[in-house]
């Protein structure tokens, strides 16, 4: 219900870039002229509702085995990166099941 409520209306959103952006699951990129780098996380976007996914991370990856063998895929990397990109994946799903009004399906590839 809280990332609901601060989300709001999640339609408004063109693509799922523009809401990780909002979010601040999206990394930042710098350009200036032919240079780019990555620099993480957006500091400036929603802290609470990137939490909230965060956490929910870590719970599907106890309950969801879709969600649990990517995350043993990726053992052996940084747990935080492997988590944030988790979290993109909920954010993926989420989005959809808004747009598609169709329930959520524990296990289910999407």
């Amino acid at each position: 219900m809280g990332i609901l409520s601060e989300l709001g209306d999640l339609r408004r959103f063109n693509s799922l870039k523009h809401l990780a952006g909002y979010v601040g699951i999206a990394p930042g990129i710098h350009q200036s002229g032919a240079s780019n780098k990555a620099m993480g996380m957006n500091p400036r976007s929603n802290r609470l509702i990137r939490s909230y996914f965060v956490e929910a991370s870590w719970q599907a990856i106890r309950t969801d085995p879709v969600m649990q063998a990517y995350y043993r895929t990726h053992l052996g990397k940084e747990d935080k990166k492997i988590i944030i990109k988790i979290a993109h994946k909920l954010l993926s799903r989420t989005l959809a099941v808004i747009k598609t009004e169709t329930p959520y399906q524990i296990g289910v590839v999407a």
